[in-house]
């Protein structure tokens, strides 16, 4: 029973979202989706894997040794990705799917080997299950919230900003918004338009650095941002938006009106 535990705690996600990162041993890896895979950050395996102080070293010398052995650029077992570095930027990262990391365990000597492998085998289930099951992602992403010892109340609230998010970017997907940078300048224009500030200086203004801005507000903000998202995805629909403009045009109106119902709110509650 122990040691069942033990193995379970090694697969603690700190994120469901695939473009965020996952937690192995208390270590994070970023990991981001691409051509309908996850790929993850290399020199974070490779630290996680051999607590080397140079992973970016170690991984530079592991690269030309494999780079020699296929000795074919065509079947290298990486791409370069933007992930977000330290510095909150996003910079390009040798990046590699499931079976690329794979590869790659097989090429470091590792007592953490196997259980690595246990930790993406029960990724990629999860990944299944949710596929099938889209509310086992929703109860997962509770779970974490409960143990991080947020209140039900707040819970309730969080979940359906996702799922208000997730209707709304799919929204833009299918009106040709389809790039993430493009997704956030959308984003800040509700923003802006619900509270007056942009989501970095909201941040700021709650002490926050490379935290998750919705996980810190309170039930009133929550319900004021999906409010926003949803009156933004209403006037994409009713005014047929099309492209990245018209959805901005779109994103201004419901942040807008969301900013309204907040100057009410402020003004009868004080």
């Amino acid at each position: 029973m122990g040691q069942a535990l033990k193995t379970q705690n090694l697969y603690k996600m700190e994120n469901l979202n695939p473009n965020q990162v996952a937690v192995f041993e208390q270590k994070h890896i970023r990991r981001i989706e691409y051509k309908g895979e996850i790929w993850f950050s290399i020199v974070d395996v490779i630290e996680v894997l051999t607590e080397s102080p140079s992973p970016k070293t170690y991984w530079a010398k592991l690269k030309k040794k494999l780079s020699e052995e296929t000795g074919n650029q065509e079947f290298r077992i990486w791409e370069q990705l933007k992930l977000t570095a330290t510095d909150g930027r996003k910079r390009p990262t040798d990046c590699a799917n499931t079976e690329g990391v794979f590869r790659i365990i097989q090429s470091v000597s590792s007592p953490k080997a196997e259980p690595f492998k246990m930790w993406l085998a029960t990724l990629g289930k999860q990944a299944i299950d949710e596929v099938a099951n889209p509310e086992l992602m929703t109860e997962r992403q509770a779970a974490i919230y409960r143990a991080k010892g947020y209140p039900e109340d707040w819970i309730t609230r969080r979940m359906q900003t996702i799922e208000t998010r997730k209707q709304l970017t799919d929204e833009w997907k299918a009106r040709g918004v389809d790039e993430s940078k493009k997704y956030s300048i959308l984003t800040a224009t509700i923003a802006k338009g619900t509270f007056g500030i942009t989501p970095n200086e909201h941040g700021k203004l709650k002490g926050l650095e490379r935290q998750n801005l919705r996980d810190h507000m309170t039930p009133l903000e929550l319900i004021l941002t999906a409010f926003g998202e949803e009156l933004t995805r209403q006037f994409a629909i009713k005014d047929d938006a099309q492209g990245f403009m018209e959805n901005h045009d779109s994103a201004a109106k419901g942040g807008q009106l969301a900013g309204d119902a907040r100057l009410n709110v402020e003004r009868d509650l004080g």
